[in-house]
């Protein structure tokens, strides 16, 4: 199978976008973001086509995205408004502030990676590498000399596929009490040094 990386998500990949996102991320945001219906409309809503980098197969279809955050956002961070036209007024505040309480700011000597996903069928064909690889490129262009990235403790997947890629641990941080909120207990920061 051929896979094409393009930088930028295009309009008729949204919904698979968000579904994507949706499959690899939902289960440490249900609590929060859920019920799925509504968290499906706020990402559709949410995410920004100009902070990703996706995986097209021959055909067309979406295989994985990789988003990353800057100063002017995040692929999936979503606005005030948007938190608000999906669960409303009191819905988006509790949301806004257990979210803001696991957001991580930008930095400005790293690159922040922001996500990483792949179709479940297409698992272990190396698009993962193809998205991280795409990533510490884009943090290249734009004048970076390490990516980071942020990887949960109960993704031993993911961190070994890091750790493979050249990513080194910088710091763990305890989620304390809200573990029991998003299932996960600790977050490590790893960095990758790309020139």
């Amino acid at each position: 199978m051929t896979v094409r990386i393009l930088r930028g998500l295009p309009r008729e990949h949204r919904e698979a976008a968000a579904a994507l996102y949706w499959q690899a991320f939902g289960g440490k945001l249900g609590t929060v973001m859920g019920p799925e219906d509504r968290a499906m409309r706020f990402l559709a809503r949410a995410i920004r086509g100009d902070h990703a980098i996706i995986a097209l197969s021959d055909e067309g279809e979406l295989l994985g995205l990789a988003g990353f955050k800057t100063v002017d956002g995040a692929f999936a961070g979503g606005t005030p408004e948007d938190l608000r036209t999906v669960y409303g007024l009191a819905g988006s505040l509790w949301r806004a502030a257990l979210l803001r309480l696991l957001g991580r700011s930008v930095e400005n000597h790293r690159f922040l990676m922001d996500g990483v996903c792949v179709q479940r069928e297409a698992r272990g064909l190396g698009i993962g590498s193809l998205l991280v690889k795409a990533i510490c490129d884009e943090a290249l262009a734009r004048g970076y000399s390490e990516v980071r990235l942020d990887v949960i403790d109960s993704n031993w997947r993911a961190r070994a596929l890091y750790e493979r890629l050249g990513f080194e641990e910088l710091h763990r941080e305890s989620i304390g009490p809200l573990h029991l909120v998003f299932g996960f207990r600790s977050t490590t920061a790893m960095v990758k040094r790309i020139f």
